[in-house]
């Protein structure tokens, strides 16, 4: 009776589980409400490739396209709105980038300053690396001494006479 008990457990859990995966599959699909679906096919189509370019402001990382946000249905609704009035995609997108900035592509264009945002750190590293190497780079260098000149050798020879000649042994 009690491997029936965990035969039913394992496979009540099991269902929940694959019930849960189900669920949470359909919650993207189900991000578009159906009143928002225009009649044109193509039309429709052309608005739902917009909304998975178009980033939501709520969500930050999800397209309009998926987000049950409320400003994403609104932003959808608008961008449906502009593709009946007869904008063309360009148009939409520079409408929504000039109303909410750059920040609503998904993939923002490239540009100096972009480029320089995801540049910077690595030439930073870079220039740091750099910097470590020529310092170790000094500091394991042996340091050459020039040699004594011929009236300084002179001036040791005689200190080591000297000091021999009083006795006391030099040292090496």
């Amino acid at each position: 009776m009690s491997a029936m008990r965990g035969f039913l457990r394992l496979v009540s859990r099991r269902l929940a589980a694959v019930l849960i995966l189900c669920l949470c599959g359909l919650a993207p699909a189900m991000a578009v409400q159906p009143d928002e679906v225009l009649k044109d096919p193509a039309l429709e189509a052309r608005a739902r490739q917009l909304s998975q370019e178009l980033r939501c402001m709520v969500c930050q990382n999800q397209s309009i396209d998926d987000s049950d946000a409320p400003l994403a249905r609104d932003l959808r609704l608008l961008v449906r709105e502009r593709l009946t009035a007869g904008d063309s995609n360009r148009q939409v997108m520079d409408f929504l980038v000039a109303r909410y900035g750059e920040f609503v592509l998904m993939r923002p264009v490239l540009s100096w300053r972009n480029a320089l945002l995801w540049g910077a750190p690595v030439l930073v590293l870079g220039f740091g690396g750099l910097a470590v190497y020529l310092t170790l780079r000094r500091r394991r260098a042996p340091e050459t001494s020039a040699g004594l000149s011929a009236e300084e050798e002179a001036r040791l020879q005689s200190l080591i006479a000297r000091s021999r000649a009083e006795g006391a042994d030099p040292a090496p």
